[in-house]
C-alpha cells in the first residue's frame, strides 16, 4: 500500500469484509497508515456483507451483483426485475454506512445491455457514484468494450469503472479500450495479478493511457520496478523474463540489425524511454549479435578491442550459445576476450 501510494496511484482495492475478522484488521492496518490513495472494499448484495464495512476506515463499497441472466438464473435463481426491485435497498443501507457506493456488475460481459444500462439509472437515483463494468470471464474483444461503456456513458452520469480479466490476453487492450468510451476508473493490478489468467496489469494501462491515448494519470512508474518485485515476493508468484515493462527481458537487444540502430539513434528501436518505467536497455551476446554489439558491451566492461578481436569472440560466442543455450556471461565474456586478445586460444 505504501508503495502503490507512492507512485501515486489514486485508489486501492483492499479487502472483503465479510471474509472475517482477520480481513477486517488487514483493512484497518491499511487504513491506518493514512495514506492519499481512498479505500475500496468489496460485498455481496447481502446485509451481512454490508454490515460487515462498517467503521473500517474505508470510504467506497463495491456491491457485486450479478448482471448477466446467467448468473441470475443460476446463481441466485432470480430474474432481473428482482435486481432491479431490490438493488435500492442495498445502496441505501451503504450509504447509511458513510460509504460512497458503487455498483460492481458482475458478467457485465454477457449481460443484455438494455439491462445494464436499466442497472445503471437503478443505481444512480438510489444514491450510487459507481458502476462498475466486469468482463468477469475476460471473453470481450476493445470493439465490444468500447460499445458498451460508450452506451452507459450515453444514459448515466455514473462514474464507470472498467474491470478486465486477460482471458484471451487482451485485458490491457479492453481497458484502453474502455477508457477511450468514457470510463472514468480503470481496475488493475501490478504484474497482472488475479483470478485465473489474471487482471489488467497496472503498469501496461498506465504506460498505454500515455503512450496510445495521450492521457496522463498522474502515476510515476520509475520506482515501479521495485514495486513489481515486492508483488512479485510477497505473491510467489514470479516475472516472466518476457512480461512486458517489468521483465527482465522487456529492454534487452541481442540481434545485431536491432543492436546497431539502438546505437545509432535509440529511438529507431524503443517505442519509449525505459527510464520512464524506472529501466536502462541492455544488450546481451548471443548468435544473432554483431561485432559492433561485441565491442559495445566488452567496451561497458573495461576491455576494449579491435574489429579483428570482436570479430573472432563473436564465433566463440556463437559456438557458446549453441553448446549451453544460453548468452554468457560477463565474466565468460572477458575470459573470451582475454584469451583471444593474448593468443591463448
Amino acid at each position: 500500500a505504501r508503495q502503490l501510494a507512492a507512485v501515486g496511484v489514486p485508489e486501492l482495492e483492499v479487502g472483503i469484509p465479510a471474509m472475517g475478522a482477520e480481513e477486517r484488521d488487514s483493512i484497518r492496518a491499511v487504513a491506518a497508515l493514512d495514506l492519499a490513495p481512498r479505500l475500496m472494499v468489496w460485498s455481496r448484495m447481502h446485509p451481512d456483507d454490508i454490515a460487515a464495512c462498517a467503521d473500517l476506515g474505508a470510504h467506497l463499497v463495491d456491491i457485486s451483483v450479478p448482471a448477466s441472466d446467467q448468473h441470475l438464473a443460476y446463481k441466485l435463481k432470480q430474474d432481473r426485475a428482482w435486481l432491479l426491485r431490490e438493488l435500492p435497498r442495498y445502496i441505501g443501507a451503504a450509504l447509511s454506512l458513510g460509504l460512497e457506493v458503487g455498483v460492481g456488475c458482475e458478467d457485465a460481459s454477457r449481460a443484455d445491455l438494455d439491462f445494464l444500462c436499466a442497472l445503471a439509472e437503478t443505481a444512480e437515483r438510489a444514491g450510487a457514484r459507481r458502476l462498475r463494468f466486469a468482463d468477469t470471464l475476460g471473453v470481450l474483444d476493445p470493439f465490444g468494450v468500447h460499445d458498451a461503456i460508450a452506451a452507459l456513458r450515453r444514459v448515466t452520469d455514473l462514474d464507470i469503472e472498467m474491470h478486465a480479466h486477460d482471458d484471451l490476453g487482451l485485458a490491457t487492450a479492453n481497458t484502453l479500450a474502455a477508457a477511450r468510451a468514457g470510463a472514468t476508473h480503470l481496475n488493475t493490478t501490478v504484474n497482472g495479478l488475479g483470478e485465473r489468467a489474471g487482471n489488467a496489469p497496472l503498469e501496461e494501462v498506465v504506460l498505454g493511457l500515455r503512450q496510445c491515448l495521450r492521457m496522463e494519470t498522474g502515476i510515476d512508474l520509475r520506482n515501479f520496478p521495485s514495486l513489481s518485485a515486492v508483488v512479485a515476493e510477497a505473491s510467489g508468484r514470479p516475472v516472466a523474463w518476457q512480461k512486458s515493462v517489468v521483465g527482465e527481458g522487456v529492454f534487452t537487444h541481442e540481434a545485431g540489425i536491432h543492436v546497431d540502430g539502438l546505437l545509432k539513434h535509440p529511438d529507431n528501436y524503443q517505442g519509449f524511454d525505459p527510464q520512464l518505467v524506472g529501466r536502462r536497455h541492455r544488450i546481451v551476446l548471443g548468435k544473432h549479435s554483431g561485432t559492433g554489439a561485441v565491442q559495445r558491451v566488452l567496451d561497458g566492461l573495461g576491455c576494449p578491442v579491435d574489429a579483428d578481436t570482436a570479430r573472432h569472440v563473436l564465433e566463440r560466442v556463437r559456438d557458446f550459445v549453441a553448446a549451453t543455450k544460453r548468452t554468457p556471461s560477463d565474466t565468460e565474456l572477458l575470459t573470451m576476450a582475454e584469451e583471444q586478445r593474448y593468443g591463448h586460444v
